[in-house]
């Protein structure tokens, strides 16, 4: 079978639709719906519906592509399909919106009888997605941290942990001022390149001395945003 041969067309080039063909193409979806809902499972916790969903969706894919095929219906059946996903992206992360498409364009794939393409093109959008997940790809440095420290309103001075944070990090950035406790708190932010984990709690004891003992958080930065 070539890679761009249609298993619903024949010698002739013309569509010819059979229980058989129909079997093979919606086996092959479930199969993929399957191996990409699985891989989604991995290193994140999604809900079991979400995760079903991704399974079955190629198949319900392919037969809308199968009912609409060779007519003017495929673009808006399409059309409609990437609507739904535009509005599951609302309350999706990135990762989910990913594995949504791929599930679709399965269901595009062995819609229009590509099956061999469309199996070819699963594995290796999950294997590539699988290397990233694994490897430390675009993920953040250990060193790199959030500092966030409360000090009261008649104590705030621009350069009042300047020098802490000069000689506990590389590089540091003033990222927020924030008012709290109806204004008789700030809270200050900073992005921290560490030049050691080992020294984070005595930079925070030290800091604790000079804001009055009032809260201080170090985290690991995180990207502001995880959705599409």
């Amino acid at each position: 079978m070539d890679l761009v041969e249609s298993i619903f067309t024949n010698e002739n080039g013309e569509l010819v639709l059979s229980l058989r063909s129909f079997l093979l193409a919606s086996i092959v979806s479930l199969i993929l719906g399957y191996i990409v809902a699985k891989s989604a499972t991995l290193k994140q916790t999604s809900s079991k519906s979400f995760i079903t969903t991704l399974a079955v969706l190629p198949l319900i894919v392919q037969v809308i592509i199968m009912i609409v095929n060779g007519n003017i219906g495929t673009g808006i059946a399409v059309m409609g399909t990437f609507s739904l996903v535009r509005f599951r992206s609302l309350q999706g992360n990135a990762r989910e919106i990913v594995n949504i498409f791929l599930s679709m364009a399965i269901g595009l794939a062995t819609g229009t009888g590509y099956i061999l393409f469309g199996s070819i093109f699963a594995i290796i959008v999950v294997t590539t997605n699988l290397i990233y997940l694994y490897t430390n790809f675009a993920e953040k440095d250990k060193y790199q941290r959030i500092l966030k420290i409360t000090i009261p309103e008649t104590l705030y001075e621009i350069d009042l942990f300047d020098d802490l944070l000069v000689e506990y990090a590389h590089n540091h950035e003033l990222k927020q001022v924030k008012t709290i406790n109806m204004g008789s708190l700030y809270r200050i932010t900073y992005y921290l390149d560490l030049k050691s984990i080992n020294n984070i709690k005595i930079l925070v004891d030290e800091i604790r001395c000079r804001n009055g003992n009032l809260e201080v958080n170090l985290g690991v930065a995180q990207d502001d945003k995880n959705e599409l």
